[in-house]
């Protein structure tokens, strides 16, 4: 698949939410592509204190490359992400394309608080659930809703990573990495 999954990336970024879903896609032989947010810099720091490489700046992303825009949580990165203008105006761009979001734990709030979560069914992190400005939780490791993929925490990370595959490989490939990871 030459369509791009991107995995943005802001200070403070929860660790396993967003390497246990690039570690599932690729095993899964989609194209992801880690986006730094940051300004003139491909490093970012977790909220773990761990530096890790982007892929590119999301100055250089041409957002119409992608199907998938990948939101993980984290603090303060969650927060970071729900207010960088550049961020919403791509996942904004995505969901009003039928292209896919992603989000876990903190990072649907960057739809709840720009008024962007609409009727969509959603899972989050029960800490940041009244900042998602709508009715609709689910209680899940992960919930689909139309192009909307959400979950609730680090420890769903894996299961994360196999629901946002699952909209773009078929079981047999599913199963195979879940065999190659000793889950199946």
């Amino acid at each position: 698949m030459n369509k791009k999954i991107f995995i943005m990336l802001a200070n403070g970024f929860e660790l396993i939410e967003a390497m246990a879903p690039v570690d599932v896609l690729r095993r899964a032989g989609l194209n992801v592509v880690t986006v730094s947010t940051l300004e003139n810099t491909l490093e970012v720091e977790s909220a773990q204190k761990v530096k890790v490489i982007a892929d590119i700046n999301i100055e250089n992303m041409n957002s119409g490359e992608g199907v998938m825009v990948v939101i993980p949580g984290g603090f303060p990165g969650f927060v970071n992400l729900r207010t960088d203008e550049k961020v919403i105006k791509i996942v904004k761009e995505y969901l009003n394309d039928n292209r896919y979001v992603g989000a876990i734990c903190g990072g649907p709030t960057i739809l709840g608080v720009n008024n962007l979560i609409s009727d969509y069914k959603f899972t989050c992190h029960t800490s940041v659930k009244e900042d998602m400005n709508s009715l609709n939780y689910l209680e899940g490791d992960a919930v689909i809703d139309r192009n909307l993929i959400t979950s609730p925490g680090a420890g769903k990370s894996v299961e994360f990573g196999f629901a946002l595959a699952s909209v773009f490989v078929d079981e047999a490939t599913i199963l195979k990495v879940k065999k190659g990871m000793e889950l199946a």
